[in-house]
């Protein structure tokens, strides 16, 4: 008796905050008093499952009743870690002697015999306190947390701040001991700190926007329908769970970035399937046309360079930063809050960390050869979308600044010829905003082809109906196209059944391409429908003046040589 009140005396000294008291109603209380299913059969002595004044550790210090284990474990790694993570150290490792499941929880120094526990257990059963050997599913340990570290890793906390709850050990290491107290439940899994908002986990990652990002702020709760986004914690609401919505620091499903759920995209839709988040974008990416995060895995890496070839791929993060975004509007061309914080390729080619303007954000793809593959055949192909938009171009839809046709007749207001438009405006979802519907907004999926919001037909002989072609309509005027306000066979073409597509390349014509049209009206045929002119070989939409041009082509048979248009 007068050994375990001078060892509980010990331990009180040891951590300042724990009391007897406190260890007594907990799960580390072992004894055969202890309030959890795991306790000795006969052993009545609560301290003496990790300290003893005689026979301790001659190396663990802190008078320690075990022995260490000499397992080697696999440690966490990921493509963005900067620290120097091996084998577990100090209290990490004093704690592992129980929570690896190697030592048998009686075996202690101090006693001749293992004690025996209820049931015959001997070692933790598998569940959330079983860690095992494997820590590659875990929240990194023993490493150094240095200035140096920080310096790598700018959103990291400074470690001198780090005087608080949160704290590194003697050695500047941080250990298990940094974000629990062995002595102390009293915010539950004996945490330093809250779970909730991740009080805990923002003591150290002071991820940039994260205080104000839509994560962190939400008040949205889960709606009962499974799956249940948060089955690891008790928390509520989207903002309480924050870190916990996408992350566990122990036992996580991928051993990436420690995320709950093994494929990168299910981590998001677990909340925005409609049973949480307020649109359901699961709902989209079952579509006919969409993102296709499902099929690659473990390709994406916070830390890509988009300028480089990569291996094809595309992930919600790719579009989003989960820890930055908002829900803050943008004018066009910028980029509005749900693309806050995402990196992106600039008009020039240029990587840069946060995209200014949407587009930038669709060039980490679109730009880049490897990533598209032309889905019409056009007189001149060109996959790279930067390329196609760039304003030196003779011609392209305004999505890096105004068009060059100061005359466009056929715009619907409040569109005017110095408009701006997103490349959103076309690519997006069919049931969200843009088209009149209420669900989800941004390019993640369509009934129709090219991801468009609306329809826009791009085969040939299909009988003329307005529905075909909604897209165009959106921003232009269907009467003006029909009354020939801007091209006088505009009418005739279509009661043809010959679709836009087959003379406007939507994006634009690249000045790389060299002069080989000479136009101001995104001309660029479809060679599946028109052919050069057989007599002068030409094929080619000749400018000559406001609403005027000619043409040398072959179309449905009928020779253009040329054909004029206009004045």
């Amino acid at each position: 008796m007068h050994v375990t009140i001078l060892l509980c005396l010990f331990v009180t000294w040891l951590a300042p905050s724990a009391t007897l008291a406190g260890i007594r109603d907990t799960k580390h209380n072992l004894s055969a008093f202890g309030p959890g299913t795991i306790r000795a059969e006969e052993e009545t002595r609560i301290c003496i499952f990790c300290h003893t004044p005689h026979h301790a550790s001659q190396t663990a210090g802190v008078l320690w009743n075990r022995d260490d284990s000499t397992v080697t474990y696999l440690p966490y790694q990921s493509s963005t870690l900067r620290a120097a993570v091996g084998q577990p150290t100090g209290a990490s490792k004093l704690c592992l002697s129980c929570h690896d499941g190697t030592i048998a929880l009686g075996e202690l120094l101090s006693e001749p015999a293992e004690v025996g526990f209820v049931g015959g257990v001997r070692f933790l059963p598998p569940g959330a306190s079983l860690i095992g050997t494997d820590l590659s599913d875990d929240h990194p340990i023993s490493f150094h947390y240095d200035a140096g570290l920080a310096t790598q890793n700018t959103e990291l906390a400074d470690p001198a701040t780090l005087t608080g709850a949160v704290r590194l050990d003697a050695f500047g290491q941080l250990q298990c001991t940094s974000c629990h107290d062995p002595h102390d439940e009293a915010f539950g899994k004996f945490l330093v700190a809250p779970l909730q908002g991740s009080a805990l986990c923002t003591t150290c990652h002071q991820k940039t926007g994260w205080s104000s990002s839509a994560h962190a702020t939400s008040l949205a709760m889960w709606n009962g329908s499974p799956p249940d986004p948060w089955p690891h914690t008790d928390l509520t609401t989207v903002g309480e769970n924050a870190c916990a919505n996408c992350h566990r620091s122990h036992g996580a499903a991928s051993t990436s970035w420690i995320l709950n759920r093994v494929t990168e995209e299910d981590n998001c839709l677990v909340c925005h399937d409609g049973g949480t988040a307020s649109t359901n974008i699961l709902a989209d990416i079952t579509l006919p046309f969409h993102h296709p995060v499902e099929l690659t895995t473990d390709v994406h890496s916070s830390d890509e360079d988009p300028t480089f070839p990569m291996a094809k791929h595309v992930e919600c993060t790719d579009c989003h930063n989960p820890h930055e975004l908002t829900n803050t509007q943008a004018i066009a061309p910028g980029a509005s809050g749900p693309l806050k914080g995402v990196t992106g390729v600039n008009s020039q080619g240029q990587g840069i960390e946060s995209a200014v303007y949407e587009y930038e954000v669709c060039y980490k793809c679109h730009a880049l050869a490897s990533m598209s593959s032309p889905p019409i055949n056009r007189q001149l192909l060109e996959t790279d979308k930067r390329l196609q938009f760039q304003i030196n171009n003779p011609s392209y839809h305004p999505v890096q600044g105004p068009g060059v046709n100061m005359n466009v007749p056929s715009l619907l207001a409040p569109l005017t010829e110095a408009s701006i438009i997103y490349c959103g405006d076309c690519h997006a979802s069919d049931s969200g905003p843009g088209a009149g519907g209420t669900g989800a907004a941004g390019s993640h999926g369509s009934m129709y082809p090219y991801l468009t919001e609306r329809q826009y037909n791009t085969l040939d002989g299909v009988a003329y109906n307005a529905s075909l072609y909604d897209l165009c309509y959106k921003c232009h005027s269907e009467t003006s196209i029909l009354r020939d306000d801007s091209f006088e066979e505009h009418e005739e073409h279509l009661e043809e059944d010959i679709s836009c597509s087959a003379c406007h390349d939507p994006h634009g014509v690249s000045s790389t391409q060299g002069n080989a049209i000479n136009n101001s009206n995104l001309i660029n045929f479809d060679l599946t429908i028109v052919s050069p002119d057989p007599g002068s070989g030409r094929l080619e939409f000749e400018d000559t003046g406001q609403f005027s041009g000619r043409c040398y082509l072959q179309c449905h048979g009928e020779d253009h040589s040329p054909e004029d248009y206009g004045n």
